[in-house]
């Protein structure tokens, strides 16, 4: 995690917002981070205050439990809006613009340090430095919510990307169900074997062919895995055409010629991408660690190789801060400095199978019942998370150069990789 904090320090501003942060332009104070939250206790106050609280939709079911759990342990209560991923970014900015935020919101952590730069969070420095365990929270969190110094947000929910295998379907194919491939090429051959056993419905493996957030989220690592960048330092330059990448490309084109790659991939932009692999009908793919406790039969875990091998992941998920509105600091900060609990950490989301936000509670009652979430935690350390400021438009963004690229290399065989390539770095430029 060390080389995450470095860059997301070396880099905190430069984040994936775009246009979509217009809604933003409306907020007072714009540009400067929000004063400290009130001086309150160690734990905060507990003393039946009703807290408002937003997340966007993929992480509803992580919100709702550690909700429920909260509002049957503590006085106060927690009244949850879950909104529409979608919609999400356009409701933030439009309440912030009004001063009507909730007490406490989350943020896919990509957003987070553009919206600590416009004050929509309070400073809680002091309490996140009062915190015991505060070296073992998860650095990459803790620096996207770090700006001139002053901390605003603790991780909400870790998202991780793997790879899962169907441990049936490796047995039907002669595969050991307990040995990953251990490079792409393995993943491919794997992939092929399990379509080889011709069975209705059932595919090597399946990915998010239009959708450009699913393919950062499952084929940077793949760079990573090699020691290379996916984008220089400051976020201005795309580095997608390297060898590795372009190595990463041919692998997924070879595979989609083959017939090994579920045919809804082609145009899949998001919405189902991972159902193929949950229903039992795909044999391997890089997949959300945070669904591990959806998939109901046996599957590996481990990280995301590299054509050469290593291993990665994309650390992503949510941070979560007391808002700029929120008249109840000491009350929210009670919410959050229970969510980093034991009780919560390992009471709650080890035990749902997430991923926990503290590494000394990363091996736990639950991990010892089951080693894929040590494996999981262990790899959190090895990943990385991109950070540019034109991010949404060159990368995730319907249509954007990345998706143009990957389709251009994967499906037509347009040898335009440098040209997409350059595409990309243009947006980053703007």
């Amino acid at each position: 995690m060390t080389r995450i904090g470095r860059r997301r320090r070396s880099a905190i501003a430069l984040v994936a917002a775009g246009a979509l942060m217009v809604g933003l332009a409306a907020c007072s104070g714009g540009g400067n981070s929000a004063a400290p939250a009130a001086s309150i206790p160690a734990n905060g106050t507990d003393d039946g205050t009703n807290l408002t609280l937003w997340t966007r939709a993929p992480l509803e079911k992580q919100a709702k439990l550690l909700v429920a759990e909260y509002n049957k342990t503590h006085k106060n209560q927690v009244e949850l809006t879950v909104v529409p991923n979608d919609d999400y970014v356009a409701k933030v900015g439009a309440a912030a613009g009004s001063g009507g935020l909730p007490d406490l919101f989350a943020a896919d952590i990509v957003y987070v340090p553009n919206w600590v730069k416009q004050g929509l969070f309070q400073d809680i420095s002091k309490q996140i430095d009062g915190l015991s365990y505060k070296d073992t929270i998860n650095k990459g969190h803790l620096a996207a919510g770090t700006y001139e110094g002053k901390e605003h947000v603790l991780p909400f929910v870790l998202d991780l990307s793997m790879m899962f295998w169907n441990k049936e379907l490796f047995t039907e194919a002669g595969l050991d169900p307990d040995t990953p491939p251990a490079n792409l090429a393995e993943f491919a051959a794997d992939a092929k074997k399990i379509q080889a056993l011709g069975k209705d419905g059932v595919y090597g493996t399946a990915t998010g062919l239009n959708c450009g957030g699913c393919l950062v989220f499952t084929w940077f690592p793949s760079v990573w895995a090699d020691g290379k960048q996916v984008m220089n330092d400051d976020g201005t330059k795309s580095l997608m055409n390297s060898d590795t990448a372009k190595a990463v490309y041919s692998t997924w084109a070879d595979l989609w010629k083959s017939g090994a790659v579920l045919p809804s991939s082609k145009d899949e932009s998001g919405a189902t991408w991972t159902a193929g692999f949950t229903e039992g009908k795909v044999g391997l793919m890089f997949y959300p660690a945070t669904l591990l406790s959806s998939t109901p039969f046996d599957a590996g875990v481990a990280g995301i190789p590299g054509p050469n091998g290593g291993s990665s992941t994309f650390v992503g998920g949510d941070g979560i801060g007391i808002s700029k509105d929120s008249k109840n600091a000491a009350q929210a900060w009670n919410f959050l400095s229970w969510m980093m609990s034991e009780d919560a950490q390992v009471g709650v989301l080890a035990k749902d199978h997430d991923v926990v936000s503290r590494s000394d509670l990363a091996e736990n009652q639950y991990t010892a019942k089951d080693p894929r979430l040590v494996t999981i935690n262990k790899v959190a350390g090895e990943g990385d998370t991109p950070v540019a400021l034109n991010f949404q438009q060159a990368f995730n963004a319907p249509g954007s150069p990345w998706v143009t690229l990957v389709r251009d290399a994967v499906l037509n065989d347009k040898g335009t990789v440098d040209a997409d390539n350059d595409a990309i770095t243009q947006i980053l430029q703007q």
